[in-house]
This record gives C-alpha cells, sequence and structure tokens, in this order.
C-alpha cells in the first residue's frame, strides 16, 4: 500500500526540497525534482514499459502534475544518460514548455535530439562532459564520469546554500570497461573531502553481492556461441547498448559474418553512435536489410531489439512468424540483455516461440551473453566508504533493491535515522546537513496509449482486462413503457465468450420478466431499465458461466 499523503510544509529560504516522481519502487520512469530558492531543477525524465496487466498501454510517464504550473520555474533538466528510462519521457515534458535547457553529455543529447525531431521539437542543449562544471539558476553542478551499459554516463554534483547532493545515475565500477571510461572514484573521494550531505545511488543490483562482472568478457563467449551457429543468428538487445551492438559487429567479422541492424530504433541509434566515435564499425560488415537477400544463412547475423519480449518488437515478431526474417531449424537466437523486473513471462513466451520454431536460444541463464549495467552490493560499498556521506537516499529500484542499498549504507557506518528510503512523490528537505521526510505527494501513472496522453485511466485499463479474460455480453431490448411491454428482444450477443450464445436462452426470459416488473411498479427511466438488465445478466453469468465478463445493456425506449 502506498503511504498516505502529506502536505510538506511551505519550503524554507535556503533549504533544499527533492522530490523523486518516478523510479522509486519501479525500475524505469526516473525523475527527481530540485527545489531552492523558488527555482526547479529536473534530474532525468524517463518512461517505464506497461506489463502484461497495462493491455493496450505504450508507456508510462513520470507524473508531472505536482510540478505542472511551476514549469516557468524550471531551470534546467539534466539527464544523465541515453537509456528510454532516464530520457523517454523528455519529448511529452518539453510538449508543456519546449524551451527547458536540456544538459547532458554528447551522445545523451544527440539520442534526445532524434527523439525530440520525431515529436518536431527543436531543443535548447548544452554538452557537457566529465569535470566540467556550470551555474544554472541557485544549482551549481558538477559532472562526474561514471561506467554504466551505455556510452558517456554522467552523476551529477548539485551544489545549492542548502549544502552538496551527488546522484549517480545508473553506474557500475567496471574496471576494465569497454571504452576506456571508469567511473572516476577521484571526484567520488574529492567530493567526499569536501562533505557530501546527501548521496543518492543507483539500487538496481543491491541485491546482488560482490561485484558486477566485467564487460569484457562478453565479447569472447559472442564470438564462440557465433562461431558454432550453423544457421542465421539473431542478437537482441536494447537498442541504445552501444557496447554490445560493438560486441557483436567485433564476433561477426572475427566469423566472416555480415551484420543486419532491424528496428527502427536501433538502426537510428546505432547510426548517432558511429557518426559520434562511440561505435566503430569494421569496413564491410554492417549491410541494409534490403540488400542481404542474397547472403546465405551461415554468413549473416541480424543486431535486433526487442530482448524485453514487447509485443511489437523485432524478436517477438520472429517469434509469431510475423517478420521477414523466418526463423527456423539451425539458427540460433542470442538474447544479449537482462530481464526488466515485470518482463519475465513475456520473454519466456518469445524465448519457447522461438524454440518451438527450432532456434537454439542462449540466454543469461544459459550462457554468459550479458552482465548487469548496474553496481552490486560490494560497488556500492566501496562508494559509501569513499564519500562518507552524512545522508543517504537509495533511488532506481524497486522497494526490495532500495532496502538492500540502504542496507549497505548503514553497513559502511551512515545512521540508520540518516537513510532514507522513499517512494514516488516522497518529499525530502534538506537542511544544516540533515535530510528529513516532510511529506508525501500522490504519484499516480500516467500512461501513453497512442496519441492519448494522461487520459487512460485504471478504471479504462480494468475494463481491457475483463474483456481479454471474461468476455462481452451485450443485451439490446426494444420497450415501450407507456404500456409496460417488451416490443423487441432481449437479443444477447457474447465476444471472447466460450460457450455457444445458444446458451443465453435460459436467460431471456428472465431479462423480459425483470423489465417487464419494473415497468409494471413504475420505472419508465433508461438508465434504470439498463441498470435491471445489467443485473439479472450479471447474476446468471456468475452463477452459471462462473464469469465475470463487461455487461453491455442497451434498453430502446419507445
Amino acid at each position: 500500500m502506498p503511504n498516505p499523503v502529506i502536505t510538506p510544509p511551505a519550503l524554507e529560504p535556503g533549504t533544499l526540497r527533492i522530490t523523486p516522481l518516478g523510479g522509486l519502487g519501479e525500475v524505469g520512469r526516473n525523475m527527481t525534482v530540485y527545489e531552492i530558492d523558488g527555482k526547479l531543477l529536473v534530474v532525468d525524465c524517463g518512461v517505464l514499459f506497461p506489463e502484461e496487466h497495462q493491455p493496450g498501454v505504450d508507456l508510462i510517464l513520470p507524473d508531472i502534475s505536482q510540478i505542472e504550473d511551476r514549469l516557468g520555474d524550471i531551470v534546467a533538466v539534466v539527464l544523465t544518460h541515453g537509456h528510454e528510462d532516464h530520457i523517454g519521457g523528455v519529448p511529452y515534458l518539453l510538449k508543456r514548455r519546449e524551451n527547458i535547457p536540456l544538459i547532458g553529455s554528447k551522445l545523451t543529447l544527440a539520442f534526445v535530439e532524434a527523439k525530440l525531431k520525431e515529436h518536431r521539437i527543436r531543443p535548447e542543449t548544452r554538452v557537457v562532459a566529465e569535470g566540467d562544471r556550470l551555474t544554472t539558476g541557485p544549482f551549481d553542478l558538477e559532472f562526474i564520469a561514471v561506467n554504466h551499459s551505455i556510452p558517456d554516463a554522467l552523476a551529477v554534483a548539485i551544489r545549492t546554500d542548502a549544502g552538496l547532493v551527488i546522484g549517480t545515475g545508473d553506474f557500475k565500477m567496471d574496471q576494465l570497461p569497454l571504452d576506456g571510461r571508469i567511473t572516476d572514484l577521484r571526484a567520488f573521494a574529492r567530493l567526499g573531502e569536501e562533505g557530501v550531505d546527501l548521496f543518492m545511488t543507483d539500487s538496481t543490483n543491491a541485491e546482488v553481492p560482490g561485484f558486477t562482472p566485467l564487460e569484457k568478457d562478453i565479447g569472447p563467449v559472442l564470438e564462440r556461441v557465433i562461431e558454432k551457429a550453423t544457421g542465421k543468428v539473431v542478437v537482441a538487445s536494447f537498442s541504445s547498448h552501444v557496447h554490445r551492438v560493438q560486441q557483436v559487429l567485433d564476433a561477426a567479422q572475427k566469423n566472416g559474418r555480415r551484420v543486419v541492424l532491424l528496428g527502427r530504433s536501433m538502426v537510428r541509434n546505432m547510426k548517432i553512435a558511429s557518426d559520434l566515435g562511440y561505435l566503430e564499425v569494421p569496413e564491410g560488415v554492417l549491410v541494409d536489410l534490403k540488400k542481404s537477400g542474397d547472403i546465405p544463412d551461415h554468413r549473416i547475423v541480424y543486431m535486433s531489439t526487442g530482448s524485453q519480449g514487447e509485443p511489437m518488437a523485432v524478436l517477438s515478431r520472429m517469434a509469431n512468424q510475423e517478420h521477414q526474417v523466418e526463423i527456423g531449424e539451425g539458427d540460433t537466437v542470442i538474447l544479449a540483455s537482462s530481464l526488466i523486473p515485470g518482463n519475465e513471462n513475456s520473454v519466456y513466451r518469445v524465448i519457447n516461440g522461438l524454440m518451438k520454431l527450432g532456434a537454439n536460444v542462449v540466454h543469461k541463464g544459459n550462457a554468459k551473453v550479458h552482465v548487469s549495467g548496474h553496481a552490486s552490493a560490494g560497488e556500492l560499498m566501496y562508494c559509501y566508504n569513499i564519500v562518507r556521506p552524512k545522508n543517504v537516499m537509495p533511488i532506481h529500484g524497486e522497494y526490495r533493491h532500495l532496502i538492500a542499498n540502504a542496507g549497505v549504507a548503514i553497513e559502511t557506518g551512515v545512521p540508520q535515522n540518516r537513510t532514507i528510503i522513499g517512494e514516488n512523490g516522497t518529499v525530502v528537505d534538506l537542511a544544516d546537513g540533515v535530510a528529513r521526510k516532510v511529506g508525501q505527494l500522490e504519484i499516480d501513472f500516467i500512461y501513453v496509449d497512442g496519441k492519448s496522453v494522461g487520459r487512460v485511466t485504471d478504471d479504462d485499463l480494468r475494463d481491457r482486462r475483463t474483456l481479454a479474460e471474461e468476455g462481452f455480453i451485450s443485451v439490446i431490448t426494444v420497450v415501450e413503457t407507456s404500456l409496460g411491454q417488451i416490443v423487441s428482444g432481449p437479443e444477447v450477443h457474447a465476444k471472447g465468450v466460450a460457450e455457444d450464445d445458444r446458451v443465453f436462452d435460459t436467460i431471456t426470459p428472465q431479462i423480459a420478466d425483470a423489465l417487464e416488473k419494473a415497468m409494471r411498479e413504475g420505472v419508465t427511466d433508461q438508465h434504470a431499465l439498463q441498470q435491471v438488465t445489467r443485473r439479472t445478466v450479471g447474476r446468471w453469468v456468475g452463477t452459471k458461466l462462473r464469469r465475470k465478463s463487461m455487461i453491455v445493456p442497451v434498453v430502446v425506449v419507445v
């Protein structure tokens, strides 16, 4: 159960208020708002991908209703890296106020600008790199290199009159990264010497003991799997995982294979990464899908999206035999990513579908084809010991991840009462070196459904689940209320109900009786007569068919 709503007090001058609007208690839609002296700084604005109980939803956004009337007070949006769960919500925020400055690294902003171009938004951007320091409004920002599963990730140190806060973004401490860019622990140590009042750390891998394995160990495994493959190879990963695509390109070249990029976002992102020098494409390896028809199966690798089982992504369409690339006996499919919590059933469904077609499916569970992009407990412990923060607030993860992260902080000596476990909407004030919970806002899911944003409600989703699971029954009756008679019907029509329509022959007389009785008793209102129909059918369906179908009664009064 969410915490009860508690209205925070008015913000005192010189106090920094921190409010996460997404990313706590979930893996996705990361967004945190910092406020001091009447100005707001936003760090990240991502999306959450829907689960099976949210049918028809494309994306879930952070709930910005709490700051909607203060968009003019936002001095900037800082983007820590280019993954969708940190940048995917930016277009929807900038549609409300287009000239909010975006601050981020070169690759991150390139990914965002390409996304915004599709929304016909030309953003105001400022490129920063590790070691840069700039001031925007009352916020003094310093950027720190961190290693993650995408190049150019940054942590941000936020200095204000209330103290120094570090937000790590997503990070790990790979000591031999593919791009040679390690997490800058020297900068963390220097800031620790200055005095970190609040350390906000990535919690995604906090339950995992020890250290996250090295990214470089994946390359040889991919090479061996591709070498042994006799047919075509499909590798599925996130469309922004530049390091993984680099390893696939290199492994394909060593095995004499060409690579085809599949999926609009994969093609777009890798072109950006290549143009900016973050992806080195071996000469002659990359080939367009339209020109790949003459390449034999044992000489080709398809690099695709869909590692999370998304219904419309390339890999799912292959499993459903709805894609032009057909999977069959002797083909190999590699899922080179970890599972986002909540997506397990979808992913296993795709794996089963591919195996049914005859493919050999290689995934993290049976081969070392992926390592996490997040710090495990050992790495977090190192960071706490280096930084020695006065207060800690775990971010980015489900509740169990936040608890585990807080436990690591406490082990290193952070007092328990200075370790804040919050959720979306928890309001934290930092003043005089102490961080305290001072309120709890109500935070909703904001659903994107096609072109509709925020109009889909939980009731709508409940109706969709009912339609999918229990079916739909409509009952049409024409009545003449002045005579208390039924002119036509009741006609019962069912969709998604296993039983033949003739099963409803036994209920139609009961509906007629109930309506005639109601009219004899003086009920003439159309809505009231429809409710009589709904109750009669509902009781019968629940008792006889053991269903809770959606019932739509239509009573026409003549």
